[in-house]
């Protein structure tokens, strides 16, 4: 066995970072961890503290507080908004005005060519306008 797993138990015992129980220990595990990534050279221990603190965060959070698919029609609603855009302002990606109202309005939905074109003009993955089903 590595010797650096050689007693793990002893490292919890001396306080080595264990799952994250509760909102309170979440709180606890958040702070150090911004305050590690302020650091503008960190050591390589820091290093992997950081990595492994962002995954027991990331673990908690996931299981405590679960984000639900977003409907790829909000997902776009929400990326005009952010970027001060207007359906006018994306009707050639999606080929007309009258395609943006029906998409936004939920009475068609976008095309490969749309998703295409949408992921480039707003640099996020095409996977976010894509219809998740149940």
């Amino acid at each position: 066995m590595s010797t650096v797993l050689a007693d793990p138990v002893e490292m919890i015992r001396k306080g080595a970072p264990r799952l994250i129980r509760n909102d309170r220990e979440l709180a606890e595990y958040t702070n150090r961890l911004f305050e590690l990534t302020k650091k503008s050279h960190p050591r390589v221990d820091e290093i992997e503290a950081i990595k492994l603190l962002t995954l027991l965060v990331d673990r908690y959070e996931s299981e405590r507080y679960p984000l639900r698919d977003a409907d790829p029609v909000d997902v776009l609603r929400y990326l005009l908004e952010a970027n001060g855009l207007s359906q006018r302002d994306i009707a050639a990606d999606l080929g007309s005005e009258s395609t943006v109202s029906l998409v936004l309005s939920g009475k068609r939905r976008l095309n490969r060519d749309h998703i295409e074109r949408l992921s480039r003009r707003f640099h996020v993955s095409p996977a976010v306008f894509f219809q998740r089903t149940a």
